[in-house]
């Protein structure tokens, strides 16, 4: 549970209940797509149980459960039957589709292939923390992040969302940790991370396992290439990828988390308590690393020394990291990452 977070702040009026949350979720229950139906997406019991809550509260905290399924539609296939609708057309008329019957050939052949096509589904869990008033996706996408955004603004009235900012840029607090070799209080760096240069050549270092406390590192920066990427570990309890985009990659929970607990002390609510126990507290000390909480305007001061040529980042806006007040077409997503979630 939250192998990755993107933190959305909930706009303080907001005010809502558990039992409306249900009633709002129960609107939109994630069905199977049909026949000739290309996507579904919806709403499924955090529990996994048939006909179970859509929203549960375990220590106060909410967990939601978000479910996409699309069609597998190679596009070889698809421009294969266009290719053959085409030519019975030619051979039958003696004349060559034009570009409108064209894209209505495709149209009808995709039709006729949906049914036949695999399907695959992703899903993603959804943390509201109404105390800290934040929202915590699980998923390493913003444009994904942004879509279940946009339904939970059109579903739930009056909520009004924006993405978490902070003063100083993470591209620009990760340069300071490596150029100084001092990472902020309760955290340490380890040895994983990405630099890539700012001019046209986009030049990329990778270093996989490897020390960071070296002087090729701060060479490195102190040449221009700036950190996309960086492996830290919080109070020796989670390890994680930050990202300049201020997203968390890659979390894992060490040994020392579960101390303590039975072996067989396993389950929904153990899961669950043990995720948002631990995350709720390293958020706000990851914020305070970055400086503190901005409001987005003028966000992403540089650190001080050989960061301060480090320009502000927040990858991946909603619609240029304003408030989401209402409904709002997800930007298009071009993670590589082939799976829904």
């Amino acid at each position: 549970m939250f192998k990755n977070m993107i933190v959305y702040r909930i706009a303080p009026q907001w005010q809502v209940e558990l039992t409306q949350v249900e009633e709002a979720l129960a609107k939109s229950p994630f069905m199977e797509c049909g026949a000739t139906q290309e996507k579904s997406l919806g709403w499924i019991p955090p529990r996994g149980e048939e006909h179970g809550a859509l929203v549960e509260s375990v220590g106060g905290q909410w967990i939601l459960r978000f479910m996409v399924e699309s069609k597998v539609l190679p596009g070889s296939v698809l421009n294969r039957r266009v290719k053959e609708k085409a030519e019975r057309i030619e051979k039958e008329t003696g004349r060559k589709p034009g570009k409108k019957e064209s894209r209505d050939l495709k149209e009808e052949a995709k039709l006729d292939l949906l049914p036949m096509a695999f399907t695959k589904q992703g899903s993603m869990w959804v943390w509201i923390d109404t105390e800290a008033r934040t929202i915590v996706f699980d998923t390493s996408s913003q444009g994904r992040a942004d879509e279940v955004v946009s339904l939970l603004v059109e579903s739930l009235p009056g909520l009004s969302v924006s993405l978490l900012y902070t003063e100083t840029s993470p591209q620009a607090a990760m340069s300071h940790w490596l150029s100084t070799q001092e990472p902020p209080v309760g955290f340490t760096v380890d040895r994983e991370c990405e630099l890539k240069s700012a001019d046209e050549a986009k030049a990329v270092v990778r270093y996989s396992r490897h020390p960071l406390d070296i002087e090729e590192v701060q060479a490195h920066i102190a040449a221009g290439k700036l950190p996309t990427k960086l492996a830290l570990t919080w109070d020796d309890r989670v390890s994680l990828m930050l990202t300049e985009g201020l997203q968390i990659k890659k979390i894992a929970f060490l040994d020392t988390v579960f101390e303590g607990s039975k072996s067989d002390d396993a389950g929904f609510d153990t899961d669950v308590a043990i995720a948002t126990g631990e995350l709720s507290k390293l958020i706000p000390d990851l914020i305070e690393a970055l400086g503190g909480e901005s409001d987005g305007v003028g966000s992403g001061a540089a650190a001080p020394g050989p960061a301060a040529t480090a320009a502000p980042s927040r990858g991946g806006k909603d619609a240029g990291g304003r408030a989401v007040t209402g409904p709002a077409t997800a930007p298009v997503d071009t993670d590589p990452d082939s799976a829904p979630f």
